[in-house]
């Protein structure tokens, strides 16, 4: 039922044209290689294989991009590392308005991102280098990340080559709530460093990452008691997202100026490309991920037209540069 209702209500966009439908992966093999779809979504649970299986026998034949449904569950972590480019947050729906709302103003986004989505990039993003012998003296200084679609692979590939000696993180990942929380888990399970969903008052220490909360709040960095910690305030979308980078990188070159390095990693739109100008402008370093090793280069192309960038970098050069930059610093 669910799966009828998606198609009579997507086939009303106009840019969108349902080719098929599957009710398990087997269907959904042969409709693939019938029909070659531009975008496929796919429910993680499904008879016969689950959808995280499907998607790793598919993606090394087949690679086209995927949008996952999902109820809320750290599954779709697992559906992102096998080739997923992103994933929408199945609804309790109790009403035909709520349905409506998750497939236009959600759903709807996603596929249309999806379809220019390069998701030759996921495989090689993955490939990470690894920089033994990279330390960082300084502990007073702050790295600030910014990333959307296409992010929580990206994040880890960077996150997961720093040292427990890395100054303290922030970051904004665009995700809706309850999986921020799972997402900080499964990167403190899976780094050298301690990743937690961030709450008012934490404050920001050398080897730890704080994650901002999905849902209706922004975060902002302050300085207190000569060091620095997170602020999480309701507010308005700002570009559409709650968390937004802006917010979050604004206040960075706020509270830390000179002493911070912001990077701004895959992801569709401009959110996080006039905070990190602003950060740049306050003499902080800036990274951007290239357009090769990125699956929407959308974010920091715009950070790289505003001048915001001062190096561009492949994803698995990012986490080197950093390290270089802050040794500088």
């Amino acid at each position: 039922m669910f799966r009828e209702l998606l198609v009579q209500n997507l086939s009303r966009d106009p840019m969108i044209q349902i080719v098929a439908t599957a009710s398990d992966p087997f269907e959904a093999r042969d409709a693939i290689i019938a029909y070659k779809p531009d975008v496929m979504t796919l429910d993680i649970e499904l008879p016969k294989m689950s959808g995280i299986e499907f998607l790793r026998k598919l993606m090394p034949q087949y690679p086209l991009p995927v949008v996952m449904i999902s109820s809320l569950s750290d599954k779709v972590f697992d559906a992102l590392n096998a080739g997923a480019v992103d994933f929408a947050a199945k609804p309790a729906v109790t009403s035909k308005a709520q349905l409506l709302n998750f497939i236009q103003n959600e759903l709807l986004v996603k596929i249309k991102v999806a379809s220019s989505a390069q998701v030759g990039n996921a495989k090689r993003s993955l490939m990470i280098q690894q920089h033994p012998g990279m330390s960082v003296k300084k502990n007073h200084l702050v790295v600030a990340i910014g990333a959307s679609t296409g992010g929580t692979e990206a994040i880890l590939s960077v996150v997961k080559e720093f040292g427990a000696d890395i100054p303290g993180i922030v970051a904004v990942q665009h995700m809706p709530p309850g999986f921020t929380e799972m997402y900080a888990k499964r990167l403190d399970d899976q780094c050298h460093i301690r990743v937690k969903e961030a709450r008012t008052g934490d404050r920001v220490m050398p080897g730890h990452m704080l994650i901002a909360p999905g849902g209706d709040s922004h975060m902002h960095l302050v300085k207190m008691n000569g060091g620095y910690q997170v602020e999480i305030k309701p507010g308005p979308k700002v570009n559409g997202h709650c968390p937004s980078v802006d917010v979050l990188f604004e206040s960075v070159a706020k509270a830390v100026g000179a002493d911070a390095l912001g990077i701004i990693l895959t992801g569709m739109g401009g959110d996080g490309a006039k905070g990190l100008l602003a950060m740049r402008k306050a003499g902080a370093r800036t990274i951007g991920q290239d357009e090769s090793t990125c699956i929407v280069y959308g974010m920091p192309k715009v950070a790289y037209d505003l001048g915001a960038v001062e190096h561009q970098e492949k994803l698995t050069d990012i986490a080197g540069r950093t390290y270089a930059l802050l040794n500088k610093m």
